[in-house]
């Protein structure tokens, strides 16, 4: 039944990595003009809103989710003109764009950063999470607490210039942001209005349940004993200000505009804590990306080791599929529809069977499942199929040494 009032109930949503889609140019990079000569082909597929990985500027640390400049693009996917372009040729198709938001961190590169490290009177200073060093019983310089970082080792990297550490949860080169600063929420509503002032859709906001911490920044409790630094995600996975924060977003911008927002929210599985962030009373964001899915196959332990195989059986993935299917209908919740991402493996080979013998009937049956589900469809995994059709071994070789090579 279509939902004419809310667009992005109806819509089809086809995630890029512009890196690995199409080079136009010839330089080893997919960019944004080989995605707009695709544009006809994405229409026929039935797309109705492309999602774009990050195209800002970065330094690469993290495939581009280490931002330097929220209001530019990358060179090697283009220019801001290459851009207007895209969209225009989207919605001369009466397609939409996505634009992927990343602001719990920032670059190292970034200029707010640059000027926060600078000096502890700097007034970006307190833009992002320093804390002075602890040391221990024979004076060795310790970090300010024992949290692990998702990229493991500390989460914490020192600074000799101000003789401080800063907070990153993610890579050394990705600082986190302090929410807790009302300059920098400001800062972020600004570059959000940039891009919807330009024509932009919507948002996928990465790890947007991360953004608040707790006050203190309390050591983690040891779960692993031999393990120098601890899991800490209990400390800033859905904080106790992050709804506050969001709730703020929509007033001062979301609201402003027919969009569409995607959060996603990593380390959740409680369908409760999840249904804050999306039903329409609580004003904060349309649908979330959760994860309790895509981690079936990853071991239960208080590491997270997604690359560690956990058999899984099939009575447990229709009972996850199941009851997100039916949690909170009649409140309005709506479901993110995906079974992979740019994170995930692929999906054919996750949750089907990708031999010569069943990889076309397993790539036909996911589509299936996904297209019959009820919420809206995130892409990569259903039409991302017609890729493995073709494909079989891909070859990425670090983006700084050279072209990226494509093994048929």
């Amino acid at each position: 039944m279509p939902h004419p009032e809310t667009w992005w109930k109806d819509a089809v949503v086809y995630q890029i990595y512009p890196v690995s889609f199409l080079d136009s140019n010839g330089d080893g990079f997919g960019d944004l003009n080989g995605i707009a000569s695709k544009l006809d082909y994405l229409q026929d597929l039935g797309v109705n809103v492309v999602w774009l990985s990050p195209i800002y500027k970065s330094p690469l640390a993290d495939m581009g989710y280490d931002i330097s400049d929220y209001r530019d693009i990358d060179p090697r996917y283009g220019t801001l003109d290459d851009w207007d372009k895209l969209l225009t040729g989207l919605h001369g198709r009466h397609m939409k764009l996505m634009m992927d938001l990343v602001v719990n961190h920032t670059s190292d590169e970034h200029a707010w950063f640059e000027e926060s490290k600078s000096s502890k009177a700097n007034p970006k200073r307190d833009w992002y999470i320093w804390r002075p060093p602890k040391y221990d019983a024979n004076g060795n310089r310790r970090p300010p607490n024992n949290w692990k970082s998702q990229f493991q080792g500390s989460a914490w990297e020192y600074d000799e210039t101000t003789d401080e550490y800063y907070l990153h949860l993610y890579h050394t080169k990705q600082p986190d942001l302090n929410w807790e600063n009302p300059e920098v929420r400001q800062a972020v509503w600004e570059l959000m209005r940039f891009w919807l002032d330009r024509g932009c859709d919507g948002f996928r906001m990465d790890v947007i349940n991360l953004i608040s911490k707790v006050e203190g920044l309390p050591d983690a409790p040891i779960t692993i004993p031999e393990d120098e630094y601890q899991d800490a995600t209990e400390f800033y996975a859905n904080g106790p200000r992050v709804h506050e924060f969001l709730q703020e977003m929509q007033n001062k911008v979301l609201s402003h505009y027919d969009i569409i927002t995607v959060g996603e929210t990593p380390f959740t599985h409680s369908a409760s804590e999840l249904a804050r962030y999306v039903l329409p009373a609580n004003k904060e964001l349309n649908m979330v990306f959760q994860f309790e899915l895509v981690d079936l196959d990853s071991p239960r332990t208080a590491q997270r080791m997604p690359f560690i195989h956990r058999p899984w059986k099939l009575s447990e993935f229709r009972e996850i599929v199941g009851r997100w299917q039916k949690f909170k209908r009649d409140e309005g919740f709506w479901n993110a529809v995906f079974i992979e991402n740019h994170d995930q493996g692929r999906s054919v080979t996750r949750w089907g069977n990708d031999a010569d013998a069943w990889r076309v009937l397993s790539a036909k049956m996911l589509a299936m499942l996904e297209v019959r589900r009820n919420g809206r469809c995130i892409c990569r995994n259903l039409f991302a199929f017609i890729q493995q059709l073709n494909f079989r071994k891909l070859k990425f070789p670090y983006l700084g040494s050279g072209p990226a090579g494509l093994e048929h």
